[in-house]
């Protein structure tokens, strides 16, 4: 309780070096153990020039803010904020105010609790829902307090919403109706790229009805559900869904349960999702059934969820927008497993499909023989071949190991060799392609699945000899 005499304690430090920082940081903790936050902040900033250190807090809030959207609502004052007045909103804050003058003089400990104040309260709730006449738009609220707005129609939804969010303790809430300038194509792909960085996930659905709501349909709901950390559903009215109280309804048996049997999405994936190029054709798979207002939006919804920055172009071609997607998938990835579909093929690249439609089916999966089924067919092969001394076999991707080798077929029941020729035997999925008089190839579209194995194994000598494969 002696803060009074050392704040004066700390001016006569202060009066004789003036230009050390040592008398305000005493002033500084002087006046944070008095509470007197803005005096102690100013005591702060004043050390810091006499240490010439830099602002870290401004460094590290631009980095929290980086996958943020360009506006979110004030739930407190109802005010819709660009980033300028959300940092300005944080610095005069009391969270920022005690957090300044906490971390003085601990540069690792202030470094990391700034980091976690801003990420805390950055942290925003995002709305997901299905769109209806009469949504407010940026135009509608901007400059306007939406607490004061006449609530009908959809204001009063948006208002239900921000309010909400605010009960459960965020300072910020976004929906895509009205917190993105449609009309400037720069700012609309950054917050397009910043919505899978939502926390809270609010759709509205019909009570006991999730998994006959319109909501399930929407391509942008996958990304929505998949990369938030938290979901948590309410009805129309605005009561929990089932009024069940999970505090993350990712936990809840029951609702997951519903959204799997619905969506076709395993709820252990859901739940443990994270954005990546991984199991990328069952994500694919996932998407494949649902439906957009604009049809580039098909291929855009999957940006945050396999983790892929693009350029948004609504003036592309549907085709357009999901092969850039896919070729990225597999550019990054080198998983190839999105060229298994069949139908017809894009115009953006012959081996990519033309609609995500044709991944709804999933992919053949062909059995393997088990090892005494290769056995017994390697010694039938031994029976029925000719003896055939010095003979390579390239390495091959059909078998199990490389198959690199020289030698008599005879002399080695085990060879790779003959192991190989029974591979092939086997049926295998594949996809044709065909020379162009440009020498490229081009992909030749089935509406079945290619299976393709040796013609006629019968009359195989030597593996050169084959050269036929049978299409089924």
């Amino acid at each position: 309780m002696l803060w009074k005499e050392a704040l004066l304690d700390a001016q006569k430090v202060t009066e004789l070096n003036p230009s050390s920082y040592l008398g305000y940081s005493l002033k500084h903790a002087a006046l944070h153990g008095a509470q007197r936050y803005d005096e102690a902040v100013q005591a702060y900033q004043d050390m810091l020039s006499k240490l010439n250190a830099p602002d870290n807090e401004t460094q590290i809030i631009d980095a929290q803010l980086d996958n943020a959207p360009l506006r979110v609502l004030d739930t407190t004052t109802g005010l819709l904020c660009d980033r300028e007045m959300q940092i300005c909103t944080f610095k005069t804050s009391t969270e920022y105010k005690e957090l300044v003058s906490s971390t003085i003089m601990h540069r690792d400990i202030q470094m990391k609790r700034i980091e976690e104040v801003a990420m805390s309260y950055f942290r925003y709730v995002m709305l997901s829902h299905r769109w209806e006449d009469g949504e407010p738009l940026l135009q509608d609220i901007q400059g306007k307090v939406i607490y004061e707005l006449d609530p009908v129609g959809d204001i009063k939804k948006l208002q239900s919403f921000c309010k909400t969010t605010r009960d459960l303790g965020y300072h910020w809430a976004w929906s895509d109706t009205c917190c993105i300038d449609k009309n400037i194509d720069v700012k609309l792909q950054a917050s397009l790229k910043s919505m899978f960085a939502c926390r809270i996930l609010l759709p509205s659905s019909k009570p006991g009805a999730l998994a006959r709501s319109a909501w399930n349909t929407r391509g942008w709901t996958v990304q929505e559900f998949l990369v938030s950390k938290v979901i948590i559903f309410y009805q129309k009215d605005w009561t929990l869904y089932l009024d069940d109280r999970t505090p993350n309804h990712k936990d809840s048996v029951a609702i997951m349960q519903e959204l799997e049997d619905v969506t076709g999405i395993d709820r252990r994936a859901v739940v443990a999702f994270r954005p990546g190029m991984r199991d990328a054709r069952e994500k694919l798979q996932w998407a494949s059934t649902c439906i957009t207002t604009l049809q580039e939006d098909i291929a855009y919804s999957l940006f945050g969820v396999f983790g892929i920055r693009l350029h948004v172009d609504y003036t592309e071609k549907k085709q357009n927008a999901l092969g850039r997607l896919l070729q990225e998938i597999i550019a990054q990835s080198g998983d190839i497993t999105a060229l298994d579909w069949v139908g017809k093929s894009s115009e953006f690249n012959s081996c990519l499909p033309a609609d995500i439609t044709l991944y709804e089916a999933p992919p053949r999966k062909l059995s393997s023989p088990s090892e005494e089924e290769i056995q017994s067919s390697v010694s039938s092969l031994r029976d029925d071949t000719q003896s055939v001394d010095n003979w390579s076999v390239p390495e091959s991707p059909l078998c199990n190991s490389p198959v690199a080798q020289t030698g008599s077929i005879y002399s080695d029941l085990d060879s790779r060799a003959l192991r190989l020729i029974v591979c092939l035997g086997q049926p295998f999925s594949a996809f044709l392609l065909a020379r162009q008089r440009n020498g490229e190839f081009k992909r030749i579209a089935s509406e079945h699945d290619i299976i393709a194995r040796v013609k006629d194994m019968a009359s195989i000598s030597y593996l050169m000899d084959m050269r036929t494969l049978e299409v089924l």
